[in-house]
């Protein structure tokens, strides 16, 4: 069975940087893509990042040039490296597991808040 655990949130000043982790403990992960999304109240699921096994990235218009997503297979594990950020970045930010074969994985979330 496939656990994400997801780490790194908190609080942080705006123009500042966070790295969130997320561990895919039992998972297939070499060829799964994997994802952060970003939760706000009251507002749609969002895109944040997605990295494919191929290392292809893909990012959410809000976020391009100032978040990076990466991973590093020997370790299940996929980053999120965050600078600049804005008041506007406060959410929850969702790791997303997405196999070659099998269900797609939500994680719980870690809450990230940006002071203005």
């Amino acid at each position: 069975q496939v656990q994400l655990l997801e780490s790194g949130g908190g609080l942080v000043q705006a123009g500042g940087s966070l790295r969130l982790s997320c561990v895919a403990r039992g998972s297939v992960f070499g060829t799964a893509s994997m994802g952060w999304y970003r939760q706000i109240p009251g507002k749609q699921r969002e895109l944040v990042a997605l990295i494919h096994p191929s290392g292809t990235t893909t990012y959410g218009a809000s976020v391009k040039g100032r978040f990076t997503i990466s991973r590093e297979n020997a370790k299940d594990t996929v980053y999120l490296q965050m600078s600049s950020l804005k008041p506007e970045d406060t959410g929850v930010y969702l790791c997303d597991y997405r196999p070659y074969y099998g269900s797609e994985l939500w994680g719980k979330g870690t809450l990230v808040t940006v002071s203005s």
